[in-house]
């Protein structure tokens, strides 16, 4: 799926700004789909030219105006079109992975550190996750936290119980240069 199909999505559950659609893209998206203001600005103006969203301003005092999106009838159907399609293929994308491909080239203490901070990092969302998923009040979005809280936890788990291969690597692959 794409940001302007996101975009769409996120607005067929009520009216947003730009910043409101980002901050859904962080709170609600974050484990599958990341979205910058690079991307979900131009997506919006691209849905407003083809008549899928409508765009109105709302003057604030000392502040430039709001833009506040809606979906219309046209975006709603092309929205349903797109989320009836089969899903395409998962991408997975991960530069903590890609960085690790060559552990063997990095000192062992900077693998170390990497998978330390990974773990802390995951350990963080989860916990923000159990805060913030007892208030969400549809099932689907109870689903969407549990499903985040279980990715996390299995990394987490995987990185504990297999960290010892990249070390070891490292250390082999750093003695094996000199």
């Amino acid at each position: 799926m794409d940001i302007r199909t996101l975009c769409l999505g996120i607005l067929t559950m009520g009216d947003a700004t730009g910043y409101e659609i980002k901050k859904t893209f962080e709170e609600k998206l974050d484990l599958i789909f990341h979205a910058s203001y690079g991307s979900i600005y131009p997506s919006l103006n691209k849905l407003t030219e083809e008549g899928l969203v409508s765009c109105r301003e709302l003057s604030q005092e000392k502040r430039p105006d709001k833009k506040i999106y809606t979906i219309t009838a046209a975006g709603r159907y092309a929205f349903l079109e797109k989320v009836m399609n089969k899903p395409a293929a998962d991408r997975f994308r991960s530069e903590f992975l890609a960085t690790l491909m060559f552990a063997h080239l990095l000192p062992a203490s900077t693998i170390s550190q990497m998978i330390d901070e990974r773990i802390a990092d995951r350990e963080r969302k989860i916990s923000d996750m159990a805060t913030g998923c007892p208030e969400r009040p549809t099932d689907t979005e109870q689903f969407m936290c549990g499903y985040g809280r279980t990715v996390y936890q299995a990394e987490i788990d995987y990185l504990i119980e297999n960290r010892h291969l990249l070390e070891a690597d490292a250390l082999l692959g750093r003695r094996a240069a000199e």
